[in-house]
């Protein structure tokens, strides 16, 4: 109790600062951190902001102690962890959970703001059975679901591939992140990076409420990173059917890793307009992340299979050149149309587009002796843009035939995709060592393209239609969906520098889904599912026999049974899946003593998944759940490693987030999180792994009243123990786990 009457005394020396922000009304801070549920908006603004006349005549019955006290417990309640089951399942609409033959999860805007989470990794932190992992070079987040890659590329907005930014996104400007489990070939179409295998990442921007908001956020996060936020929503005219939401965060400074510093500025306005047929809705987005001196991931390929992993160095240690630097500006937005032909009949149509420029010069270290840590370390400047248009359309019919209820869903996508790159590097590297980091000048000698203006270096064109019937038996105790999904992908590469058009292809493939779901009691259900995943065929490359070749897309096929328990308050779900996916690999050609690139290998997948969300008891809060993955090679180059574990899938991951709010403290709440990865092979001859390791974080929140004001004060201490471990190891780049990290926000509503 001492602690908290002399840390709310601390947070009430902030009343200056409280008074000046409600007198000033809107005021932009320099930089980012938070979010919040709707629905729990709505209810919060609605007793915060509430001036009519009848609740002035509220408080002169209602004591002021006990209104105070409604207002802490309400605020409160609206920073809680929520994580939902259901969301946006592309050609089907938005679901709940329960009633389709997928698993899919939906994180709230409350939880990115506890957080103060500053990349999409840090939110899928939360998730057990997703990780996160870094790109080769570059700081770029990809992240693995059931043992499978998903590239920045890859994660939609609005269930629209092609308008995400592709390295790092900034969570703040969205309501919701959703995560799929699965392949999604029939659901979301062809990934246009060519991963989302095992599953997808779905963002929800934020839009207006119901209520008014008006909320500003100070943050900070060790070792010297400092940020806010504002967030503003409007809704007006004749039945407040237009709406407006403003968000925009920032965040500069230097990082817990030793010579890194990230900046970044993410701003997003949304609109939207509706009436009893139809909805509209519009967002405008500009993000810009930059990072200086980063840490970047290790290249360990060149170590023989006789070698060791290497051992862990300080977690703050940076072995990165300071002049390595990274710099994303993205502009992107999405315009949503919905109109009802009466009750069983709906139109709707998306369009997204994105123009991004990515600019950096990257140090990266190739490790060739993980005893003593020398390597050597590669310069190379690189200039990318993206210019992409994403689009989907389609009509939902219900009507019934007989005993059977339909759901029909028929529709088409299409994404458009132009890249522009150039290039310069160094043709030696320079000798360099983890444990000592020596620093250098980058000696770029070797260039290809104009970095200044890029050339087109390929251009991706991807159509599909889709058409699904959705019936419904016995009381809808039974659904049972059938459909397909016809795609064709249109690929031409053009050579650096010229632009001349390398190769080109076109193909098209039909990908079918099967699901089941019963319910054989209230809020309880099983079901089964047969759906494929897609990516398109590999060109061959000119050190082949058969260089120029381009093969068909390829398909994984998935089946997965499972169980879903869902009251509401509480939810939980186990899973069973297998799924097997083609990949490239290098054959000898014959006697020859040359080589021939094939798509003859394959990888299947096998797993458990088991995740709770919820009220375990009253004040008592979890997420999380645990994954068990077998991931093995079938067949390999020559059958040398068939039966062995894939490099980088764990054995099992263990996520488990704690809330608990202190009943004899009102505002109060303590929360714990633990993350537990298993062993991860580091060659494909699984002759080393890197250990299992553990981390935990802390922290606590504190909402408390300034002029009947609620401000939320939060603390938080990520791997407190400073736990020194590798991360993971994504194909031949070995990633480092974040240091010890201390972070502090407040936020108050106006």
């Amino acid at each position: 109790m001492g602690f908290v009457m002399n840390f709310r005394a601390l947070c009430l020396n902030t009343i200056g600062l409280s008074s000046l922000l409600s007198g000033m009304g809107t005021v932009f801070l320099s930089t980012p951190a938070w979010a919040e549920n709707s629905t729990s908006q709505s209810r919060n603004n609605a007793l915060l902001f509430s001036s009519k006349a009848s609740d002035l005549k509220k408080e002169e019955t209602v004591p002021a102690v006990t209104k105070q006290e409604d207002l802490i417990v309400t605020a409160s309640r609206n920073n809680r962890m929520y994580v939902s089951s259901g969301g946006d399942l592309g050609a089907l609409g938005n679901k709940k959970g329960l009633d389709v033959p997928f698993n899919i999860r939906s994180y709230n805007s409350s939880l990115i703001l506890n957080q103060q989470a500053q990349t999409l990794g840090e939110v899928l932190l939360n998730d057990p059975t997703v990780r996160t992992t870094t790109g080769y070079g570059n700081y770029a987040q990809l992240f693995q679901i059931r043992g499978f890659t998903l590239y920045g590329d890859d994660v939609a907005i609005d269930g629209l591939y092609g308008v995400t930014p592709r390295q790092l996104v900034s969570p703040q400007l969205y309501d919701s992140v959703q995560v799929l489990n699965g392949a999604s070939a029939f659901l979301n179409g062809a990934a246009p990076g060519g991963s989302a295998i095992g599953g997808n990442v779905n963002l929800v921007p934020k839009r207006a409420t119901s209520t008014d908001i008006t909320r500003v956020t100070g943050d900070y996060t060790s070792n010297g990173q400092g940020g806010g936020a504002v967030d503003i929503s409007r809704r007006f005219g004749q039945d407040r059917a237009y709406g407006f939401r403003f968000n925009a965060a920032g965040m500069n400074g230097r990082t817990a890793i030793k010579g890194e510093r990230r900046d970044d500025i993410a701003i997003a306005g949304a609109f939207d307009w509706h009436n009893e047929d139809t909805r509209i809705d519009m967002n405008m987005n500009y993000q810009k992340q930059q990072v200086f001196g980063g840490r970047s991931s290790i290249i360990v390929s060149s170590l023989g299979t006789d070698m060791p992993v290497p051992k862990t160095t300080s977690p703050s240690k940076n072995w990165g050149q300071k002049w390595a630097y990274t710099d994303l500006s993205y502009l992107f937005g999405t315009l949503n149309i919905e109109h009802d032909f009466g009750d069983h009949i709906t139109l709707y149509g998306k369009f997204g587009a994105q123009s991004g420029q990515e600019i950096g010069n990257y140090a990266t270290t190739t490790l060739k002796n993980s005893y003593t840590g020398d390597g050597s370390v590669g310069a190379m400047a690189t200039a990318y843009n993206v210019l992409n248009k994403s689009t989907q359309a389609g009509v939902r019919a219900h009507f019934k035939t007989g005993f059977i209820k339909h759901e029909i869903n028929a529709g088409g996508s299409a994404i458009w995709e132009e890249s522009y790159a150039a290039y310069a590097m160094s043709l030696v590297g320079q000798a360099g060592n983890i444990y000592n980091p020596i620093q250098f000048t980058p000696n770029e000698t070797y260039a290809s393209g104009n970095m200044k203006n890029p050339g087109r270096v390929s251009m991706n064109k991807l159509y599909s239609l889709f058409f699904s019937d959705t019936m419904n038996f016995w009381d809808d105790r039974i659904s049972l969906t059938g459909g397909f999904r016809y795609q064709n992908i249109l690929s031409n590469s053009y050579a650096y520098g010229t632009g001349k058009l390398q190769s080109q292809y076109e193909s098209g493939v039909i990908s079918p889904v099967v699901g089941l779901v019963v319910h054989p009691i209230k809020y309880f259900a099983v079901y089964f599912n047969r759906i494929q995943g897609l990516s398109a065929g590999t060109t061959v490359g000119a050190s082949y026999v058969n260089a120029g070749q381009t093969f068909a897309p390829y398909q994984s096929t998935q089946y997965e049974v499972g169980a879903k328990y869902d009251i509401g308050r509480f939810s939980a779900s186990v899973s069973f899946y297998q799924t097997a996916m083609p990949y490239g690999m290098v054959e000898s050609y014959g006697d020859t003593g040359l080589l021939i690139y094939t798509q003859d290998g394959k990888q299947r997948n096998r797993g458990m998944e088991l995740t709770f969300n919820g009220k375990i008891w009253r004040g008592l809060r979890f997420n999380g759940g645990l994954t068990l993955i077998d991931a093995k090679q079938i067949r390999s180059s020559g059958g040398s490693y068939d039966g062995k574990t894939v490099i980088g899938v764990p054995d099992y991951t263990i996520n488990g987030n704690l809330e608990y709010d202190i009943p004899f403290v009102k505002g109060l709440t303590f929360v714990g999180r633990v993350v537990s990865t298993g062993k991860q092979q580091f060659n494909n001859a699984n002759t080393a792994h890197l250990p299992a390791w553990s981390r935990f974080d802390l922290g606590a929140r504190y909402t408390f009243l300034v002029r009947n004001k609620p401000l939320t004060a939060r603390i938080e201490i990520d791997n407190v123990g400073n736990q020194r471990y590798w991360d993971s190891v994504y194909q031949s780049n070995l990633i480092m786990g974040a240091p010890q990290t201390f972070k502090f926000s407040i936020t108050a509503d106006l």
